[in-house]
C-alpha cells in the first residue's frame, strides 16, 4: 500500500485533468493510487510527472497500451528518478525521430506526388509513372519514406487506377 499521499482534487488542480479522467487511468492501470482510512484514494507526488507523461504521449499520438507498456518499466516499488524517466524517454527516442521525419515529409511533399497512386497531378505522372510506387506496398509510399529512385522491387505489379 502506497503511503498517505495526495487527494485526487489535489493531482486534478496540479496537472489540469479532470478527476474523472485521472479515474480513467487509474482503470487502465497507469496509476495505482493507494486508500487512506477512509478509502479516499492518495496519489504520491509521483503520479503528477506520470499523468503528465501520459498526457505528452498521448498528444504525440501513443495509444494508451504503448503507454502502460512504457510506464511498466519505472520501479513500482520507489519514487522514478531522473535516470528512470530519462530512461524511459530514450526508448521514445527511435519512434519520436521516425514520427517527426514523416511529418516533415509530410510538410514538404504534401503539395507533389506523395506515392499513393492517384496520378492526378502533372507531377505525379513524372515522379510515379504507370504508379510505379505500388510495388512497394499500398498507401502513400513516398511519404511513408520509400523514394522513386529507390529501386527495391517487391515483385507486385502495379495497381491499375480507374480515374
Amino acid at each position: 500500500m502506497k503511503s498517505k499521499g495526495i487527494t485526487i482534487g489535489t493531482l486534478s488542480k496540479r496537472t489540469g485533468l479532470a478527476p474523472s479522467a485521472i479515474r480513467y487511468y487509474e482503470d487502465q492501470a497507469l496509476v495505482a493510487p493507494g486508500r487512506g482510512p477512509g478509502g479516499q484514494r492518495q496519489f504520491e507526488k509521483a503520479d503528477i510527472r506520470r499523468l503528465s507523461f501520459i498526457m505528452i504521449a498521448q498528444k504525440l499520438g501513443f495509444s494508451i497500451r504503448e503507454i502502460r507498456d512504457q510506464l511498466a518499466s519505472l520501479p513500482g516499488h520507489r519514487t522514478p528518478t531522473a535516470k528512470d524517466w530519462r530512461t524511459l524517454s530514450e526508448r521514445y527516442r527511435g519512434e519520436l525521430d521516425r514520427r517527426i521525419a514523416t511529418l516533415e515529409r509530410l510538410r514538404d511533399d504534401l503539395d507533389g506526388c506523395i506515392g499513393c497512386g492517384c496520378l492526378s497531378l502533372d507531377k505525379c505522372r513524372l515522379y510515379n509513372p504507370d504508379d510505379s510506387a505500388a510495388r512497394h506496398g499500398p498507401g502513400p509510399r513516398y511519404l511513408m519514406g520509400d523514394r522513386p529512385d529507390s529501386g527495391s522491387d517487391t515483385g507486385d505489379e502495379s495497381v491499375e487506377i480507374d480515374e
